[in-house]
């Protein structure tokens, strides 16, 4: 089965999820993107070549999921830090064929030109990672300025400190078409909100589209899962339990191949927009208090904002979403109720619930599946849950245990 969904269109929508990291600030990638995309048109690239620079640009930071690393990598212009997320964003793109040829470059948009030559990577790959470098510090300077609505004051304070680090950080040649790209104010209007929205929508656009089979759309999942759970160390596995549980969930009920491949991939996008939440709300070694409960629960509707954007995930945006709501409307953040919620919604909510019970949490250690069922069934005393699926769950046996722990 095959949702009617374009591969990039997907790409483009997921890598919001990325740009949640900067919480106060979200998009950061795509006017690294853009940047990028602007300097390879002054050099004159064309087609394919511009959209990889784009590409690259909005995905160069898949490997940050945590806030505190961001916030590190925005603030200062060298950072010894940023060896980590640039080696796993590197591997999460290796993993996935279409995205490949972006892992190389991404491995290296922080390390220094003067260091970049003696690699041996090839000149394009090389400018490529170099370029990236460059825009990404520049948007770091960028971010500065924006939160004082100062930024076309500072353009030439920012110019001048690229010129200054060309022959050490950045190619001279690379600095060098920087200036000239970066000389007219619409280059740095461009970066502004409305603008990047309407520079997205002339990219997808353009080219043919590809048509993203259940494979990729799964793969493309398991990636951004990977991502969010990264987040936490108590979170390590959580979306992919989640996904692997509401799958067999699903079989067990008797739902058919499709819908059982859509729910799983459900599962894996579900806690998306959990990318927002800062690290010490979800690191907490306790219970969260009134303020920090009503930030975690922004994050479903964050999920929803990102995924609805998606053509091809009309059903599977709901089910990732609602997956907070509960039976009597007292769920968040739609505060619907049993008429509204589709059943793989419910699947969803269950093996959500489920696996965050047996995983180990900073406040307690995770439960065995008596303990998870016996707190389900309190649920279901309380009418937040329906009896019947926590019959399905419990007859799952161990294999739920397996599936909410990440296994197969």
């Amino acid at each position: 089965m095959t949702i009617q969904a374009d591969l990039r269109h997907v790409i483009y929508a997921l890598s919001d999820a990325l740009d949640l990291v900067g919480v106060d600030d979200i998009g950061h990638g795509k006017r690294v993107g853009i940047m990028a995309y602007e300097c390879g048109r002054r050099k004159g690239l064309t087609g394919p070549d511009l959209t990889f620079l784009f590409d690259l640009g909005i995905l160069h930071d898949i490997g940050v999921s945590s806030t505190q690393i961001h916030r590190r990598i925005v603030g200062e212009f060298a950072w010894a830090g940023t060896g980590p997320h640039c080696d796993l964003g590197a591997t999460l793109l290796q993993e996935f064929k279409p995205l490949a040829p972006l892992a190389l470059p991404v491995r290296h948009h922080h390390t220094p030109w003067e260091e970049l030559i003696t690699l041996g990577l090839g000149p394009d790959i090389t400018w490529q990672a170099n370029l990236i470098c460059l825009t990404d510090r520049v948007d770091a300077r960028l971010m500065v300025h924006a939160a004082h609505d100062a930024t076309l004051a500072h353009v030439e304070e920012i110019r001048t400190e690229i010129r200054d680090h060309a022959g050490t950080m950045f190619a001279p040649d690379l600095v060098n078409l920087f200036l000239e790209t970066s000389r007219s104010e619409s280059f740095w209007l461009m970066l502004e909100p409305r603008s990047i929205q309407s520079f997205i929508q002339d990219m997808l656009s353009q080219g043919p589209q590809y048509l993203a089979s259940m494979g990729d759309l799964r793969q493309l999942a398991l990636i951004f899962s990977r991502i969010v759970d990264a987040k936490s160390p108590f979170t390590a596995v959580h979306s992919l339990g989640v996904a692997g549980l509401a799958r067999l969930l699903a079989r067990k009920l008797g739902l058919d191949d499709g819908s059982c491949a859509k729910i799983e991939i459900a599962g894996l996008l579900h806690d998306v927009g959990k990318l927002r939440v800062p690290d010490d709300i979800l690191d907490k070694p306790g219970r969260l208090d009134a303020q920090e409960r009503l930030v975690i629960n922004t994050h479903s509707f964050e999920t929803y904002q990102i995924l609805r954007n998606i053509k091809g995930f009309e059903e599977i945006t709901p089910w990732a979403a609602y997956h907070h709501e509960e039976l009597g409307g007292g769920g968040y953040p739609f505060r619907l109720d049993a008429t509204s919620l589709p059943i793989e919604a419910r699947l969803l909510r269950v093996a959500d619930i489920f696996q965050a019970m047996v995983q180990d949490r900073p406040y307690r250690k995770g439960l065995d599946r008596e303990q998870t069922l016996t707190f389900m069934e309190d649920l279901v005393r309380q009418g937040r849950m329906e009896p019947e699926f926590v019959d399905l769950a419990a007859s799952c046996g161990e294999e739920a245990m397996v599936a909410a722990r990440g296994g197969h």
